[in-house]
């Protein structure tokens, strides 16, 4: 593994490429097989999911693929208490964090005499939280998932996650699911799951939205049946990028660093700094630390296929990069990082100093884990209650009200080739009403 600054300038059009499409998972080999198990669950339900599971399961029935109340207490009897009492605590910062992001259920204006416009807030009726379950288990995405909606107010919110031999669901999973208030819980997977929160089979509900972290049969899977219900927005390997100056400490931005991309073979880290020195001590730091760290083959992966240690002009330059590299995690390590935030336009989080390193994020500090990657931040948030909500907008027009746009809409309407909205118009005003 060798790992050296580079000038910003100095990049060939091939590792620009590099840094820039990290995270950009390409589906398209995968995507018919995919499309296959999505139509074959639309069209036999759990029989098909009961095909695939009997993998782990030879005497598989449609009972085996609903959580029940006594796993659940199991679950608990299983999970270090210390465990519990940090899930807890992590609960209460996303709850907390996301009660703020509520917005006002309804507001409304005058838009001129007479005319009454507003917007509500409601939420969605039920959705469904995909909980990664396979090569890694994250009981702290069921908070992030679950949570954000519950606040919002949904009815009903389902999760999903893949199970292990005997059908069993990972321990930690369902006392976060329990913790978070998640209604019921499926040990289904994949593209299986994905298709069955979608359409409904006789054993899960069907949802109107489905969010979550998977990998990318997961993501195939959610754009399929896109439109049929509602998703959060396509998400790759884990990133983060680095923005410091001379004032950054180079022992934590190393660490920073390689935490970063321990996550799996296709994750990226990035320093952007305006500083060589800081740029060549990082760079001994993490050389020096990855002799001695284990998954080295995952490490030396994701460091040498998208990671990169970059030095800026000044920092116009590296602000610069860091707005067109539109990290899932920014972490801002310079003098005075609020000043550097006032010039962030694009990230999915920002952890702001030498004390706010993404893993904080990941856990407990409130803010929500689930994030755009591969540039989607330039046009995509991080989960919140919003996805959880629709705003249909309403107006209220007395007679003078109409009366003062009447003509507008009319000639409007006329040319547009549809007499019969116009005469909707007209007909208020040539009857007594």
């Amino acid at each position: 593994m060798e790992l050296k600054p580079i000038k910003i300038n100095d990049l060939t059009s091939v590792q620009r490429k590099s840094v820039m499409e990290r995270s950009m998972e390409d589906i398209s080999s995968i995507y018919e097989d995919v499309r296959s198990i999505v139509a074959d669950i639309k069209k036999r339900g759990d029989h098909v999911i009961l095909a695939h599971y009997k993998k782990h399961k030879a005497d598989i029935s449609a009972s085996d693929l609903e959580v029940t109340a006594d796993e659940i207490r199991d679950a608990y009897a299983r999970l270090d208490p210390k465990v519990v009492e940090c899930l807890k605590t992590a609960a209460g910062n996303i709850v907390k964090f996301h009660r703020a992001e509520l917005e006002r259920e309804m507001w409304s204006i005058e838009v001129r005499e007479g005319i009454l416009a507003g917007r509500l807030t409601r939420p969605m009726d039920i959705v469904g939280c995909y909980i990664p379950g396979g090569t890694a288990v994250y009981p702290s995405s069921i908070l992030m998932t679950v949570l954000p909606a519950r606040v919002a107010g949904v009815s009903q919110v389902v999760a999903i996650t893949p199970p292990s031999k005997g059908m069993k669901a990972n321990p930690a999973t369902l006392v976060a699911a329990d913790i978070a208030g998640c209604d019921r819980i499926f040990k289904v997977g994949g593209p299986w799951g994905v298709a069955g929160l979608a359409y409904g089979t006789e054993i899960m509900p069907r949802v109107h939205k489905i969010v979550g972290p998977g990998n990318k049969y997961v993501t195939a899977a959610k754009m399929l049946v896109y439109g049929q219900v509602d998703i959060d927005s396509p998400a790759g390997p884990s990133e983060a990028l680095i923005l410091a100056d001379e004032t950054g400490a180079p022992e934590l931005i190393a660490i920073d660093f390689l935490s970063q991309v321990e996550h799996d073979r296709d994750s990226a880290a990035v320093l952007v700094t305006t500083s060589e020195k800081l740029a060549s001590e990082v760079c001994r730091i993490i050389h020096r630390e990855f002799a001695a760290l284990d998954r080295k083959e995952i490490l030396e992966s994701a460091l040498s296929k998208h990671s990169y240690v970059l030095i800026a002009r000044d920092m116009d330059q590296a602000i610069d990069f860091a707005n067109e590299y539109a990290a899932e995690h920014l972490q801002i390590m310079t003098q005075d990082p609020f000043i550097t935030l006032n010039r962030i336009r694009h990230a999915g989080s920002i952890f702001l100093g030498s004390y706010a390193p993404v893993p904080v994020g990941d856990y407990a500090s409130g803010t929500n884990h689930v994030l755009p990657t591969g540039q989607c931040a330039r046009m995509f948030s991080g989960l919140s209650v919003d996805d959880f909500i629709k705003k249909p907008t309403f107006q209220y027009l007395s007679r003078n009200g109409l009366a003062g746009l009447k003509d507008t809409v009319i000639t409007l309407a006329e040319a547009e080739g549809l007499p019969l909205h116009a005469r909707s118009i007209r007909a208020r005003f040539e009857g007594a009403w």
